[in-house]
């Protein structure tokens, strides 16, 4: 499956026009990168001004290869590219902080000397104690945090870790589309290959409400047709980012079969494990029958504690696959930052006895029901969110003016990235297209549908809900 690379799309424009929209802002069009990636350069030099000449060196495939070199889509929809004013439901950062006793131990580590020095490899060890005692209950095992546990630099870099130790050239990966950006690159640059299965949207109605929709189905027909002798590993992501989707017991059961009948590593991506929402249960994958010794459980502390820039994420699993990850995470980036790992150990020391996790999943609740209610009384379908802060709207009934001056950007993307433009720009919230999250044979059913994040404030939320109201002008 071809992974679509636009000229439009990848080779930056010096151009000095300018774009008036609807409320007449002019906007400039956006930059993209300076290396066009629709071929590898070879060594050569090029002419300056004088008669300096500067070596132009070739870039590695696996640039072009993990999209790398492409304008993404974060680049688009930033704060600079929009109104100054446009509330961003876009990107899935709080603008709420952490709780103050996670970041007293920070603040008390940065006091200290050994705070402001380099962590072990593998993690503090206060942080692999603190994972220990916060995981034991849910895997019913013991956890040894010198060789089943270790601290990394993000989910995001744990995971890239566990793809170097495991993924030779040729290799294949299962990802679930829609799938979060990263995975791609993360396998692309180990030379392995990406191996698209699209999860389905439901055309049946959420239970309670009027327009709401039920969660996206997986074809275990089309996940095993997607099975070869080259398959290495499945990345599971649940809850899931962007669909919002737990998946059940029953559904995990599934792909621990077909991971067994293929002898496949799970790469298990439950970093949004503690905002699961109508009494739904979470189901680690690692604790059905003999798949922990198969299973990688990804973990991070940006999204237990509302904390992303902390940059602290976790692995656990057997010996087997967390010591070759080790060896991979120290020479990626030797270790983690030592004073945010003590603020997430003391956020898991004392979250429990403090009802941290409760009390925030009832607060995410009520943004929840915010958000959703919004486009209830809109009557745009969108998928209820079972897990994590994102729901999807479909935006395929918003419309435009015929004239409406997109940048040259948008020009070979999905017809949501225009959607998703003109409403920030015209409507003033921000959100992201979906069909950015697809193989370019599947990316028909993302382009149907835009992600908003309700990991906002109350007054944030309800100020983007009066403004989206103006949407109903556009739709058809």
């Amino acid at each position: 499956m071809s992974l679509r690379l636009s000229p439009s799309v990848i080779t930056r424009s010096a151009s000095s026009l300018r774009f008036r929209s609807l409320s007449g802002r002019v906007f400039r069009p956006l930059s993209t990168c300076s290396v066009s990636c629709q071929e590898k350069p070879t060594a050569s030099t090029s002419q300056t001004s004088g008669d300096t000449s500067k070596p132009v060196f070739p870039f590695a495939a696996r640039l072009k290869d993990g999209r790398a070199l492409a304008l993404d889509v974060w680049s688009i929809f930033n704060a600079a590219n929009l109104p100054k004013d446009c509330i961003n439901l876009g990107q899935g950062y709080m603008n709420f902080p952490p709780p103050p006793w996670a970041r007293e131990a920070a603040e008390e580590a940065l006091r200290s000397t050994e705070g402001n020095h380099y962590a072990p490899a593998k993690g503090r060890l206060r942080l692999r104690k603190a994972l220990k005692e916060f995981y034991e209950p849910s895997f019913g095992k013991d956890l040894d945090p010198e060789t089943e546990i270790i601290v990394t630099s993000g989910a995001n870099e744990g995971q890239y870790a566990a793809f170097t130790a495991f993924i030779e050239p040729g290799d294949e990966v299962i990802i679930l589309e829609p799938f979060f950006d990263q995975y791609l690159p993360s396998v692309a640059f180990q030379g392995g290959k990406c191996v698209y299965v699209p999860l389905h949207p439901s055309a049946e109605p959420a239970p309670g409400v009027k327009i709401g929709k039920k969660q996206w189905t997986i074809d275990f027909d089309e996940l095993e047709r997607a099975m070869t002798t080259r398959t290495k590993m499945i990345v599971l992501n649940s809850p899931h980012n962007p669909v919002g989707k737990v998946f059940t017991r029953a559904e995990l059961e599934r792909i621990a079969q077909i991971a067994e009948k293929y002898n496949i590593i799970v790469m298990s991506d439950e970093v949004y494990e503690s905002l699961v929402f109508d009494g739904r249960e979470h189901i680690r994958f690692a604790t059905l029958p003999r798949m922990w010794d198969r299973t990688i459980t990804v973990g991070s502390a940006g999204k237990l504690f509302a904390a992303t820039g902390w940059r602290v994420g976790w692995l656990i699993g057997p010996p087997s696959l967390i010591g070759p990850t080790l060896a991979a995470t120290t020479r990626i980036v030797f270790c983690s930052n030592t004073p945010m790992q003590e603020a997430a150990a003391a956020g898991l020391e004392q979250a429990r006895e403090r009802g941290f996790f409760e009390q925030q999943l009832k607060e995410y609740e009520e943004r929840r029901r915010v958000l959703l209610g919004v486009f209830e009384d809109l009557g745009l379908e969108y998928t209820w969110t079972e897990g994590s802060y994102f729901v999807l709207l479909n935006i395929s009934r918003v419309r435009w003016p015929e004239d409406y001056a997109f940048p040259p950007v948008l020009e070979g993307r999905g017809r949501d990235f225009k959607a998703a433009w003109f409403i920030a720009n015209e409507i003033g919230v921000s959100s992201i297209p979906v069909s950015e999250f697809y193989c370019e044979e599947h990316l028909h059913i993302g382009e149907n549908y835009a992600r908003f994040a309700f990991c906002k404030d109350l007054d944030t939320l309800h100020r983007a809900g009066e403004r989206l109201q103006k949407l109903r002008q556009y739709l058809a």
